[in-house]
């Protein structure tokens, strides 16, 4: 019975190893010919996350997944598309998480709202303290 649980757990954990195997997509590592197209292509892979590393952008990571991206990137730029449609295409794709510059959505509003909120709830606690201790030293 171990013997063919083993054997089962060989089986499903092949194909995990395969798919790191698989060659890089075309644009993965080669730059687009047009020096103007790769330009844009770079910037745009400069503030797109890699979901896998998650610390890195997919211009500076070696992870599969990120080559993937970058392929789909040159790819799209170089058939014409704008960089802002196929950041909203990723965004879409994968979520807000993938953009390093996240737009002002239903999802992202927080993002923008809580740090004015703290700024502005620190500015009125310093007020109160500042109007209590003046009103203090007229006594």
């Amino acid at each position: 019975m171990r013997a063919l649980l083993a054997f089962a757990a060989l089986i499903l954990a092949v194909p995990l190893p395969a798919q790191d195997s698989m060659p890089p997509a075309p644009y993965a590592y080669r730059q687009l010919e047009d020096p103007v197209l790769e330009s844009q292509a770079q910037q745009l892979m400069e503030t797109l996350r890699c979901l896998k590393c998650q610390s890195q952008s997919i211009a500076d990571s070696d992870a599969p997944m990120a080559g993937d991206m970058r392929h789909q990137v040159r790819t799209r730029i170089e058939a014409g598309e704008q960089p802002e449609a196929i950041r909203a295409w990723l965004v879409e794709r994968y979520g807000d998480y993938v953009s390093y510059e996240p737009q002002l959505s239903a999802a992202t509003w927080p993002l923008y709202a809580v740090p004015l909120v703290l700024i502005l709830l620190a500015l009125f606690l310093l007020w109160r303290r500042m109007g209590r201790r003046t009103g203090e030293g007229e006594a």
